[in-house]
């Protein structure tokens, strides 16, 4: 497992990575880790390697866009001085373009994701042991659906930038793909986002796969 004992992992993201935490950054007892993906991760570590002390933090906030999360990331990323850092963001850029069309101030267009994404990448590469790239998702299988195929763009924004610095990539796209071609997506989120503890478990799973996790 590549975590080892007293590594810090920090989250960062909007609000299916605040999910409820404390702000502006979360962790340690009580709910302060939200009751998201975040605190799934947590959970099983502490389950399956309880010799291990790894310290958890949640950098998410709701309604974050990448500009957002770019202007506050020195306080609540790089200061945090983490061994780890994790970056989900993106779903907020590209929903603003669908429920609020109007505000286009408000939009963060692929050009400026992709250059913030790298500025995020870039602020912590070389002081971390390894960065994690979480795609945005959109629980829509149609995919000529106007905002899943936005998405779309911007998941694939974050792997060609995982691929081009050597960062690990979790396609929580891909996920919810292949559990909403059994289920259906009210299963997992009311609005195609926001997930319960099923959708949480499936992304803290996919998100530990990538870690060489031992569930068996």
């Amino acid at each position: 497992m590549l975590f080892e004992d007293m590594d810090r992992i920090v989250f960062a993201g909007d609000s299916v990575t605040d999910m409820g935490s404390a702000q502006p950054v979360g962790e340690g007892r009580f709910d302060d880790l939200g009751q998201g993906y975040v605190r799934v991760v947590d959970n099983l570590l502490a389950v399956w390697y309880p010799e291990r002390k790894i310290r958890v933090t949640n950098s998410g906030i709701s309604g974050n866009t990448s500009r957002d999360l770019l202007a506050r990331y020195q306080r609540d990323v790089v200061d945090l001085k983490p061994d780890w850092v994790s970056i989900c963001i993106g779903i907020n850029d590209v929903w603003r373009q669908f429920d609020s069309p109007a505000i286009v101030d408000a939009q963060v267009m692929p050009e400026e994701y992709e250059a913030n994404v790298e500025r995020m990448i870039l602020a912590v590469k070389g002081s971390v042991k390894g960065i994690f790239i979480l795609s945005p998702y959109y629980m829509e299988l149609d995919r000529q659906d106007p905002m899943r195929a936005r998405m779309d763009e911007y998941t694939r924004i974050c792997r060609q930038l995982a691929e081009k610095h050597q960062c690990m990539f979790v396609d929580f796209q891909k996920i919810y793909d292949d559990f909403c071609s059994v289920r259906h997506s009210s299963c997992v989120a009311w609005d195609k986002i926001h997930p319960n503890q099923v959708g949480a478990t499936l992304m803290a799973r996919a998100f530990l796969e990538k870690c060489e996790f031992a569930f068996s």
